[in-house]
């Protein structure tokens, strides 16, 4: 059936509160500029009740970690391009929990991927172990926003 002849009548979705996975204690809840606007904005959209009050409770704990010193080493906020043995490449960017989509290549900072990254230098390899084994990654560059 053509689209011309079909009628959408939902009300719009109210704006989605996702599942969240729990920081390790005694980790910071750590989120970028653009995570700590992202949340304002959901919870300024949000009536009373148990979801508002979890995005309260995202927001009083976010902390916006500062720019790192050493731009040249990967750490939170950078936006890291890799190269699998395979020859094919990915971006990915480490962010907060809060604002983790791993597929539009947003990773949180404590997910497997973000941990063997961190601390680590343009041409360096790492390993992360998969569901299907182990993946070899080489960090071609590093990037950070302005």
């Amino acid at each position: 059936m053509s689209k011309a002849f079909t009628r959408d009548d939902r009300p719009e979705e109210p704006v989605a509160v996702r599942h969240r996975p729990s920081l390790p204690e005694g980790i910071p809840n750590y989120v970028s500029d653009r995570g700590l606007a992202a949340l304002r904005a959901a919870l300024a959209a949000e009536q009373p009740g148990a979801r508002r009050s979890a995005l309260e409770q995202r927001l009083a704990s976010s902390v916006v970690p500062p720019p790192p010193a050493d731009r040249d080493e990967v750490r939170f906020g950078a936006q890291v391009r890799l190269r699998a043995a395979d020859g094919q490449q990915r971006e990915v960017r480490i962010v907060g929990v809060d604002e983790a989509d791993p597929g539009q290549g947003q990773i949180a900072f404590v997910a497997p991927l973000a941990r063997a990254l961190l601390g680590r230098r343009v041409g360096e390899q790492v390993t992360v172990r998969t569901p299907g084994g182990a993946d070899e990654l080489e960090i071609l560059s590093i990037a950070y926003d302005p």
